[in-house]
Order: structure tokens, then sequence, then C-alpha cells
């Protein structure tokens, strides 16, 4: 447990996280400063008058000034105000790092470029299901620090990279690296090796690897070790196993569980499943509850989530893909029985879309592209695409041209911050439109 009192702390950033480092740091008797880039930052009504606030952008001098700066995982490392902060002594830590200072009970840690919601969700599930006293949250739910207010015999985190980069005392039970495919190219400009690199920070110190022995990415830098455990398609310690006509999670050498008693469906989710259980294992879950929390766990909402079905057309809301890997999931393994009518489009964070050019290929695929990258998706095969200005356009051309056994799945493979104000608006709005047109 770290002592504060009488240390200068400059926080960045408000809304709920920087609202929870407010709160810790006032229970410990300091009282913080606050800055926000945004002039009118979510959460700046919650502050009590005798919290000093900059805003509409950062202050120098206050930062230099500081001993301990919180910034937000939104605030680049490299911005040239932390760096010369940085370069003046100054630390420089994440909220996630303040937890691991705190927190006294063993860490499941998740990060991944696609699928960490759902493992961290069902990790839970599963300590849930074993009677445990769980904390779950992080880049998902609940603020890391306010897990702190409960007890609890288990954490379960979603790390994303950049809460990564300013960690240096987790000391995960279990950790994982689920895929590293690109995303956030615009804040590691140096290109997949560096994102990379912020995600491999989580294997540092952890008792327990979880890898993917589909991604060689995920393994720790010198390769796997003694503490790596691992999950994939066809090979590895927890894999899937193709038999008369089923398929079985197999872990250990044994069949655990056919999947046909998961509500979750799609390749993806499977091994998202294989992942979990291997981290459940890891930390002394029994195996038992946590097959019986695979058995009741439907999925999260916008992540290949079936919203409607009339007719014989079934309608797929992925619009959590907001990278290319994202989308290459949900279309790897994907059974068609008959056209499958790919949405895809919004900001693509300059991302490479070359990579989805494989599962473009055949005859029952027609791919209709929206938002401010359209035309650079629908260029990977445009004898099968159409451009349109929105989704809601793309949806009313598509509904009247679907037949019996067609899917119509949105999975863009791009931020929606160009035309929505989250994928959640995204996702509600491809749900409603597919009950309405349909």
């Amino acid at each position: 447990m770290a002592d504060y009192r009488g240390r200068n702390v400059v926080i960045i950033g408000l809304g709920l996280t920087g609202l929870s480092c407010v709160d810790f740091f006032v229970a410990q008797g300091v009282t913080p400063r606050v800055m926000d880039t945004r002039v009118s930052p979510p959460g700046l009504d919650k502050l009590t008058d005798n919290i000093e606030c900059h805003l509409g952008s950062l202050n120098d001098q206050w930062l230099l000034d500081a001993d301990l700066i919180v910034a937000s995982p939104g605030m680049a490392l490299a911005h040239p105000s932390l760096i010369d902060a940085a370069q003046a002594g100054v630390e420089i830590v994440g909220d996630i790092e303040l937890f691991c200072r705190e927190a006294q009970a063993p860490i499941v840690a998740i990060t991944g470029s696609n699928g960490k919601s759902t493992v961290t969700m069902l990790v839970g599930e599963m300590a849930k299901a074993a009677g445990w006293s769980v904390g779950v949250g992080g880049n998902i739910g609940l603020p890391a620090l306010t897990l702190l207010q409960k007890p609890a015999q288990l954490y379960v985190l979603e790390l994303s990279s950049f809460q990564l980069e300013t960690t240096y005392s987790l000391k995960a039970a279990a950790a994982t690296i689920l895929n590293v495919t690109e995303d956030h190219m615009d804040r590691y400009p140096l290109g997949l090796q560096q994102y990379r690199a912020a995600k491999l920070r989580i294997y540092e110190n952890a008792k327990t690897c979880i890898v993917n022995a589909d991604d060689a990415l995920t393994l720790p830098v010198r390769g796997a070790d003694a503490r790596c455990v691992s999950f994939g398609v066809d090979v590895g310690d927890y894999h899937l196993n193709y038999q008369q006509g089923g398929v079985w999670l197999r872990a250990q050498g044994e069949k655990v569980l056919n999947v046909n008693e998961m509500n979750m469906v799609g390749q993806h989710n499977y091994t998202n499943a294989l992942a979990a259980l291997a981290l459940a294992d890891a930390v002394g879950l029994p195996r038992t509850t946590s097959l019986k929390a695979l058995t009741t766990f439907s999925g999260l909402p916008h992540r290949f989530q079936r919203v409607h079905e009339r007719n014989g057309v079934c309608w797929i809301n992925d619009s959590k893909a907001t990278n290319v890997g994202s989308t290459e999931a949900a279309l790897s393994g994907l059974k068609v029985e008959g056209t499958l009518w790919l949405l895809l489009g919004g900001e693509g964070k300059s991302a490479d879309f070359t990579p989805l050019t494989r599962y473009l290929q055949g005859e029952n695929i027609r791919t209709y592209c929206f938002g401010r990258d359209a035309d650079e998706l629908a260029s990977l095969r445009p004898d099968i695409a159409v451009c349109t200005e929105t989704l809601q356009q793309a949806m009313e051309q598509i509904a009247p041209q679907v037949k019996s056994g067609d899917t119509v799945l949105l999975s863009p493979a791009c931020a929606s911050l160009d035309q929505f104000r989250n994928f959640e608006q995204r996702g509600e709005c491809f749900a409603q439109l597919a009950k309405e047109l349909g």
C-alpha cells in the first residue's frame, strides 16, 4: 500500500476513471489538481469546490510542479507536455498502476486486440458460479479503483494497451494476450511491434501466461517459457475437437464441453471460451462450475449478437468489430447457407484493410460499405461492393434483396466515431433497422 500524503498530484482526464482517481486520493487525505483538454468533460459536476481544475488544454506548469501525474489512458505518453514532465523527473502512472499497488487479492489480467471484454466477463461469471466474491472492471464496466471499495477474493481486469503503458506493478496470478492485430495505428506510429510491446507488459511478473497457439505475437518476447499455457483452434493445451460432426472444448487432453451446450456461437467465441477456461483453471476455480458458467453465458451486446431472425434471414450485430482483426475473427469459420451481406465502414484508424480480402472471395458474398472509409473498403473487391453514405441507406438497399438462408452481418472493421457516438449506438441502430426492415 502506497502513501501519497504530502505529494503534489495532478490527474489528467475526468470521466468515470478520472473521478475514481480523485476519490482515491481524497480518501487518502490528498487533494489532487485535475486537468482535461475538453472544455466541459463528463463528471465535472461531481468535483467538490476545493479541487482546482484546468480545462480546455494541458497546464504545463502544473505538470512540471507535480510529484505524481496520473494520466488518462487516452493521453499518449508521447505528448510533448508529458515528455517534458518525465524528463524533469515527474513520475507518470495510470489508474491501473494505482490499483495494483493496493490490491490484496489475486488478479486475472486480460488484453488483446479482440475478445477481451467477452473473456473478462466470462471469467467473472466463472468466479461467481464458484461462489467467489469477484471484482470485474478496468477497461470495461467499473474503473479498477472502485473495485477496491468491496472485499474480493479475485479481481478480473480487462486492460487496454494504453492502460498497460503506464502500469509497472502488475503481478498477475494469470495473464493473457488473446491476439495481436493492427489497431490504434494512429497511436503507435512505429507500427504493430510498438503496439505489441505495450500489450506484452501484461506478462511481466505474471505467474501464469495464457498464450494463443495460433498467434506468435501473443508469446512473451523471448518465446514460450515454463509459465505458458496455450489455447488455440486445433492445437494448444486447450483446443477445439471436431468429432462426429460436433465441436468440443478440449482441456489438457480431456473433452469437457460440447459447444452446442453454449449460448455463444462462432469459432472465435469458442476460442474465447477456451481462453477463459484456461485462466479460471490457472487461479484454481473449480472446473465444474466454470463449465456451468459457459453454458449460461450468452455473450455481450454488439459482439456477434444475433439480433433478428425472420423468413429464414439472420441479422447479426458485431458492431464491436472496430478493427480489421475483429472482423476477420467474425468471418473466420462463418458458415452461411445462402448469401452473406456484409456491412463494412466507419473510421479505419489508418489500418490496412487488405487482410480482409481473403474472406471476400466466392459467389455468395456482397459488401455494403458506408461512412468515411467506404471507398477504401469497397476497393478490396469492387465487383461485389456497393457504397452508401450511411449504415441506414445500406440496410435499406439490402433488405429487399435478402432470401431465406441469407445472413446480414454488421462487422464494420472500423471505429464508429465518424457517424455515431460509439459502437453501441451503431449496433443499436443496426438492431432497430433489422427489426423494421427484416
